[in-house]
């Protein structure tokens, strides 16, 4: 009697004692485990975060840490992280936050526009996913890849179609470089490349034709009447004789983009530049900006008309006056000169 007393209190001490580590297992696993009040939080892991970094960066967002890790080394987590962006909901468990580290990367939209140079696109860009300007600075240019794709040390900032794009934060720069590349392929669809044929361009002439159309104006509605009137020029053998152009041709001589010009010069028509479209004929190299969609599309469905001269209308401001004469270019021309210099522009 006095033997099965004893096995029955072992038994039940073992009962108690398993319910409790079932209990406490449970609790590491199940029990919600957040401390945030807003609905969701977001963790960034980077591609070199080990385990330690991420409890560093879960921290302040977690009520017991213990039980976390606890639960990530028994869900072999600790020794599998992975980068990304995750959103971890307010009441999650232990169990449901490892699940959501391990296949939750939530997708982030990228969105850049009208950037001058690849410098600025890359500075852009490492503001929205993981890799930092200067190793997208480096895909960019790689010389290899420009020549294996038909681009050069001019024409490369045309193969960014501004737009908004879906990438895993963590995507690395030669993955976000080749992915624009594809977009840059898709956006040039047979359509597109029938349309630039037609007008003896091909896509890298068409977008930096489009890039002075973009600096000409920034009314959409306008831009293909003002894309119509430089390709007429360019039908005649007549200089563009764009004005952003020589303003980027500046802004390349004296290596300084931050330069801000807002009159354009007669001594600065005279500067020797292959961007210089008042010495030299056609478009430029390579493109002054990147262009808009609308800007492209606007050059490849140019208004058909007879202009061949126009001078921003002081009447309707962002708009211009068109001429198909030089005469009555000119009598435009003196609204809008009067107009700049009561503004008292010099620069």
């Amino acid at each position: 009697m006095y033997i099965k007393k004893i096995l029955l209190t072992i038994v039940l001490i073992g009962l108690i004692v398993g319910g409790i580590f079932a209990y406490m297992v449970y609790a590491a696993f199940f029990n919600p485990n957040t401390t945030f009040n807003n609905d969701q939080a977001t963790v960034f892991i980077r591609s070199t975060d080990t385990f330690q970094d991420v409890k560093e960066s879960l921290t302040p967002l977690l009520e017991d840490m213990g039980t976390f890790q606890r639960a990530a080394e028994q869900k072999g987590y600790a020794a599998n992280v992975k980068a990304g962006k995750y959103m971890i909901t307010k009441g999650m468990s232990n169990n449901d936050i490892i699940n959501r580290l391990r296949s939750g990367n939530t997708p982030v939209k990228v969105a850049f526009n009208n950037q001058e140079r690849l410098e600025n696109l890359a500075g852009r860009i490492s503001t929205q996913i993981e890799p930092d300007s200067l190793a997208l600075l480096k895909a960019f240019q790689d010389e290899t890849f420009l020549k294996e794709n038909g681009f050069n040390s001019d024409t490369k900032l045309a193969m960014y179609i501004p737009n908004s794009y879906e990438f895993f934060w963590n995507t690395s720069a030669v993955k976000f470089r080749d992915r624009m590349l594809k977009e840059y392929n898709r956006f040039w669809n047979d359509e597109r490349l029938k349309k630039a044929k037609a007008l003896n361009l091909d896509p890298a002439e068409v977008v930096s034709l489009a890039a002075i159309v973009h600096k000409e104006t920034a009314k959409i509605d306008e831009r293909p009447r003002v894309a119509g009137l430089y390709l007429n020029r360019i039908r005649k053998g007549m200089l563009l004789q764009a004005d952003p152009t020589v303003i980027y041709a500046l802004k390349k001589h004296q290596n300084n983009f931050d330069l801000v010009i807002k009159r354009v010069l007669y001594k600065d028509l005279e500067l020797d530049s292959p961007y210089n479209t008042y010495k030299y004929r056609g478009v430029p190299p390579g493109p002054i900006t990147m262009p808009d969609i609308s800007a492209i599309d606007a050059v490849l469905n140019a208004e058909k008309h007879e202009y061949i001269y126009m001078v921003a209308n002081v009447e309707n401001f962002g708009y211009h006056k068109f001429a198909k004469t030089a005469a009555q270019h000119n009598q435009n021309k003196v609204q809008y000169i009067r107009w700049i210099n009561a503004q008292k522009i010099s620069r």
